[in-house]
């Protein structure tokens, strides 16, 4: 708390003595009661709280049409609020008053002009984005990449000359060709599709509806009958119903290459995706944001949007999102569904959590398999093993033995077997699971672990952590069983090593403190001991059993030692 309020005060102090490099007026031209509100807005905005901090930076007319920083946390607390056409008629207003030329501001006219199919417009604040761009890359690569797509788009060929971009570029021309109608669009969908460096399994969607925008729907349907409902996305889960329930109108029109403000709205939703592989969530939520105001049809993006809000703890502003997710649209319902669910069990209970999501499952007439694969597993996590069972059981009758993902149902059956004591039967499933997939790491730790529990083949489940440890060496779950296996063989320095890694990796799990506790009392570090064990009673995860065993060992220590 000290550090958040230090750093409040030097954005404050920054802001009080620099204009951010812009013409605008210095603060000492303003009174106290701009200043106020002012430092109020920014402290709000950079507490991540918007709605108030929109409030402040509203509330000063002066400060708005003179000072340039104020006018830019404004523009930019609007974005995130996804009040977009407020910030660009914000920006519009201001044009005559020397304090909009930055990034942002002419990003939002560009996208304005592009809404529009006012291309010209476009070309002209793209060149005033020139002229404020720095050092940023992800700026450059951002006006590098409009420039681009501007030119294809007024002037219907390709730009001459252009910056290599590295797969951003690839991506781009792939839906430049796509747009212009290129003879090579099919082979650079195809050369994205089959990338063997990155994951772009969303671009399968994307060449979807180019081919059925093309009239070859047969080569659409040959493509997703090898796409499985449970190992793949939303986003193609949903594309394949539609192709299979004949609504291949749906896919075109929630997104046509041949439309330009489709095209712009997934080159920010790249962006964004961009920015959320360098952890920087708020200007990730910014792009995504723009994408949707260029794209509101393409529903998916706003499940990213919900998934965001629910880490954040914004379950009244995902709620209202998730609305968006309608009926006819089978997966992105059951997605709504779910994601109600997990905040039913966040704001009220897991029991009404359980209720809601098994009587919207019971509505659906003939479940799909992901379906029931979600009904199992939220069932599964709900400690309802025997239901989890059942349904893991229709899964698997479904499956023939060469499929890909029987060997995972069969390791959840496995486990949900194991949680209630049927040992016989979990074994059976998760050696079945290993026949078909002999490298499974998880797998592998979950039986072995299973079977040091019981006191049973001792040695081959240490053989069986070696082969997952030598596979997965920083996965903190194998790291603990591994060392727990060591302590049961009495190797307590070679397991103490190993649980010290583990309680590093998850400090807050309540099993790898109670296993390196221990340890430490074997090893005669009894004070170290008792601190280890001592955490296990803070933690809400420890049941009331463990947490029994606990507290007599803070007591007792271990006994026969």
């Amino acid at each position: 708390m000290f550090i958040k309020k230090i750093k409040l005060i030097l954005i404050v102090i920054l802001f009080y003595q620099s204009p951010v490099n812009s013409k605008s007026t210095s603060l000492d031209n303003f009174d106290s009661k701009n200043l106020s509100k002012y430092f109020s807005a920014i402290v709000a905005f950079e507490n991540k709280d918007n709605s108030s901090s929109l409030g402040f930076f509203n509330s000063s007319k002066k400060l708005l049409n003179e000072h340039t920083p104020y006018l830019k946390k404004y523009v930019y607390a609007l974005v995130l609020e996804n009040k977009i056409s407020q910030a660009i008629n914000l920006i519009k207003n201001n044009k005559g008053k020397n304090n909009t030329n930055f990034f942002d501001a002419y990003l939002l006219l560009v996208l304005d002009s592009l809404k529009k199919n006012d291309f010209q417009s476009a070309v002209i604040y793209l060149e005033k984005i020139a002229n404020v761009t720095k050092s940023d890359r992800f700026n450059l690569a951002i006006l590098e990449s409009l420039k681009q797509y501007i030119y294809v788009f007024k002037e219907k060929k390709f730009l001459n000359n252009k910056k290599n971009l590295g797969k951003l570029s690839i991506i781009s021309e792939t839906f430049q060709r796509c747009y212009l109608g290129d003879n090579a669009t099919d082979t650079y969908f195809l050369n994205l599709i089959n990338d063997s460096e990155a994951d772009y399994t969303r671009y399968i969607f994307f060449y979807l509806s180019y081919l059925i925008e093309n009239n070859r729907i047969e080569e659409a349907k040959r493509i997703i009958e090898n796409l499985d409902y449970i190992n793949t996305t939303l986003l193609l889960s949903q594309g394949k119903s539609w192709i299979q329930n004949h609504n291949t109108e749906k896919l075109t029109s929630v997104f046509s290459c041949k439309n330009s403000n489709d095209v712009i709205g997934e080159f920010l939703f790249l962006i964004s995706n961009l920015y959320s592989s360098q952890d920087n969530f708020e200007k990730s939520n910014f792009y995504l944001n723009l994408s949707n105001f260029l794209n509101p049809k393409f529903v998916f993006n706003l499940s990213l949007v919900v998934e965001n809000q629910y880490l954040n703890e914004e379950y009244k502003k995902a709620k209202k999102i998730l609305k968006k997710f309608k009926k006819e649209d089978d997966f992105y319902y059951w997605f709504r569904v779910k994601k109600e669910a997990q905040i039913i069990a966040k704001q009220r209970s897991k029991k009404e959590s359980l209720n809601y999501i098994t009587a919207e499952f019971n509505k659906i007439n003939e479940p799909n398999l992901k379906v029931i694969f979600d009904i199992a597993n939220f069932y599964k996590n709900s400690k309802e093993y025997e239901e989890a069972i059942k349904y893991y059981t229709k899964i698997i009758n479904n499956l023939d033995e060469f499929s890909e993902i029987k060997s995972d149902i069969l390791y959840r059956r496995g486990g949900s077997y194991e949680r209630i004591g049927r040992y016989d039967k979990a074994d059976e499933d998760l050696l079945h699971s290993l026949k078909l997939n002999p490298e499974d790491a998880y797998v592998l730790n979950y039986l072995a672990y299973s079977w040091l529990e019981r006191d049973y083949k001792i040695n081959e489940a240490i053989e069986m952590l070696e082969k997952a440890y030598s596979s997965k060496s920083n996965d903190p779950y194998i790291i603990d069983s591994i060392g727990w296996a060591y302590y049961l063989i009495k190797d307590y320095l070679k397991a103490e090593k190993l649980l010290k890694r583990a309680v590093e990796l998850m400090p807050e799990d309540p099993i790898v403190n109670d296993h390196y506790g221990d340890i430490l009392w074997k090893l005669d570090l009894k004070i170290q001991a008792r601190y280890f064990w001592g955490n296990v009673l803070k933690m809400d995860e420890a049941g009331t059993e463990m947490i029994k065993n606990i507290n007599i060992k803070m007591i007792e220590g271990l006994k026969n030692s």
